[in-house]
């Protein structure tokens, strides 16, 4: 093997290592997949699942539930960009019209507000299905735990706006 084909090799086994390192370090040292916001974002509850003492039917059912939901958002997913692009359309001409109309502002804003309340909702009965899976006493710890991690999210965002 000549000298050149033992750079290229040494080279091509170190970029995972490379970009594995640049990775951790762009991301604070967290954990690969907590996404942007670590654990204190919108899904910082997974953790607190697996702190539940689940029973394997437990366990089941919120498989079940969420492989349900990523079917459900898959279907709507196109759907939802095409409102979007459609609406971000139709706000650009509203924009750039000659004279500025009130009523379909308000009309094109009323529709927006409507979409993202149909979202929230969707989201919310997922989240209610998910926790009326457990016991009432893991509801109780599932409060507590949720507490805590708010209590710590806070902490850390206090600190961060104070650097």
């Amino acid at each position: 093997m000549n000298q050149t084909m033992k750079h290229t090799l040494v080279a091509v086994l170190a970029m995972p290592l490379v970009f594995g390192s640049v990775a951790a370090v762009a991301g604070g040292g967290k954990a690969h997949g907590k996404g942007y916001y670590g654990d204190c974002g919108p899904h910082g509850d997974r953790g607190i699942f697996s702190d539940l003492n689940l029973t394997d039917a437990q366990k089941e059912q919120m498989r079940a539930l969420r492989d349900s939901q990523k079917e459900s958002k898959r279907e709507h997913r196109d759907e939802g960009r095409e409102a979007m692009k459609a609406n971000h359309e139709k706000m650009q001409a509203l924009m750039l019209a000659d004279s500025f109309d009130e009523n379909a502002v308000r009309a094109l804003a009323k529709q927006m507000s409507d979409q993202q309340i149909e979202h929230r909702v969707n989201r919310m009965k997922h989240r209610h299905d998910l926790l009326n899976i457990l016991t009432p006493e893991q509801k109780a710890q599932y409060k507590t735990l949720k507490a805590e991690k708010q209590a710590e999210c806070m902490a850390k965002w206090k600190e961060k706006r104070s650097e």
